[in-house]
């Protein structure tokens, strides 16, 4: 059980008006705190979700300039969505986004609901998000709590409850909920992301530039590298993937878009093969198919690659003996390894290739919503090959 000891009425009240003083002075100019608009606070706070600040800020701009309202959003074509959210990864995030934005038009006549129980009905929207828009769009005393927050209030309060645990949330939003502004509760959550991200920090934090360290257990008793308490996350799971980077006489590099579900659904990349299929005949080095010293051993891999694209692409292109240097790509459950291999067609039917698939020329790829793993085998093409053509 946790060992927080709460403030007294008079010591959160100092707190609030120490916090909220640094806030005040020392707060970042981000384009999402240029107003109280629900619906660019809801926006930001998706997309900064696993993603920096700095990285969100050129997003976030084109977004709103693209879908400036909830009904813009609500109505625009999914291809159009998912490009303006490429690069910024777990894609379910904006694929709520509309969804809710829908929500928001058929339930709530095209606003923003504007309490907190409303606004958790919405698609994608937990808890922190919920507490985040009632706050800075609305006033409302509801706690905001993410990782940086329960960092900040376990040191605060010498919180033993174990973060990484859904169960110990409730512990860190009642004890946020006792000590949370009752006057300026969005820019109490936004000074404790703030105070996470900058000073209160996982790592090396700035104990002694701390505006609030007076008042945190932790700091007074030495103790701060004890917290947060924070069990060990599973391993990612590997998964292994011969991509097929194929080009043909004008150019034009052969691309598969993904099933409309699962994993980067409706999103375009080089063809994916599981190693397995390109690899029952051969013995694989531990460190993958680029690390195979034979020559004969390489021929059979080729071999198969080839009797691939013939099976399922009706392609019959020729390799480079050897693939690109390995790629690898980490989603939240799964750490993909990608060995590219490099190949070349000519006279291709375009009525024999499968429906899913098309030969796009470089110029037309901004039109086409690449995943990460996708943007890497480009990079790597460009860097190893496109280069010397």
């Amino acid at each position: 059980m946790s060992n927080s000891n709460h403030w007294s009425k008079e010591e959160t009240a100092d707190f609030s008006y120490t916090f909220l003083a640094w806030y005040e002075r020392e707060k970042r100019t981000l384009p999402w705190r240029e107003n109280k608009d629900p619906y660019r606070i809801w926006v930001s706070e998706i997309m900064l979700q696993q993603t920096r600040v700095d990285t969100v800020i050129p997003y976030f701009l084109n977004f709103m300039t693209l879908f400036p309202t909830i009904k813009a959003l609500a109505e625009a074509p999914e291809d159009t969505l998912l490009k303006a959210w490429e690069g910024l990864g777990y894609y379910s995030r904006v694929r709520n986004l509309q969804k809710s934005a829908i929500q928001i038009m058929e339930d709530f006549d095209g606003k923003m609901p504007q309490t907190a129980a409303e606004i958790s009905t919405l698609k994608g929207i937990g808890p922190y998000t919920t507490g985040a828009i009632a706050s800075m769009a609305y006033g409302l005393p509801t706690p905001a709590v993410d990782g940086n927050v329960m960092r900040v209030v376990s040191r605060l309060f010498e919180i033993t409850d174990d973060i990484a645990k859904p169960k110990s949330r409730k512990i860190f939003e009642e004890t946020m909920q006792d000590i949370i502004s009752r006057d300026n509760p969005g820019d109490f959550n936004q000074a404790m992301m703030d105070l996470g991200s900058s000073t209160c920090t996982p790592k090396n934090p700035s104990c002694n530039l701390c505006p609030v360290n007076e008042f945190c257990q932790s700091y007074e008793k030495g103790t701060v590298g004890n917290y947060p308490v924070k069990s060990k996350k599973v391993k990612a799971k590997p998964v292994y993937y011969v991509g097929m980077i194929i080009k043909n006489e004008k150019g034009e590099f052969l691309l598969e878009k993904r099933p409309t579900e699962g994993l980067l659904a409706n999103m375009w990349t080089f063809p994916l093969f599981p190693e397995e299929m390109m690899t029952h005949e051969v013995e694989v080095p531990a460190g993958g198919l680029h690390e195979i010293a034979s020559e004969q051993t390489q021929q059979i891999v080729l071999k198969q690659l080839q009797e691939a694209m013939t099976q399922k692409y009706q392609l019959h292109p020729t390799f480079m003996k050897r693939p690109l240097p390995e790629i690898k790509h980490i989603f939240t459950h799964l750490k993909w390894f990608i060995a590219c291999y490099y190949g070349q067609v000519d006279q291709v039917k375009l009525t024999d290739l499968p429906e899913n698939c098309e030969f796009v020329h470089p110029e037309n790829f901004e039109k086409y919503t690449f995943p990460g793993p996708q943007q890497k085998m480009l990079a790597q093409y460009q860097k190893n090959i496109g280069q010397k053509k």
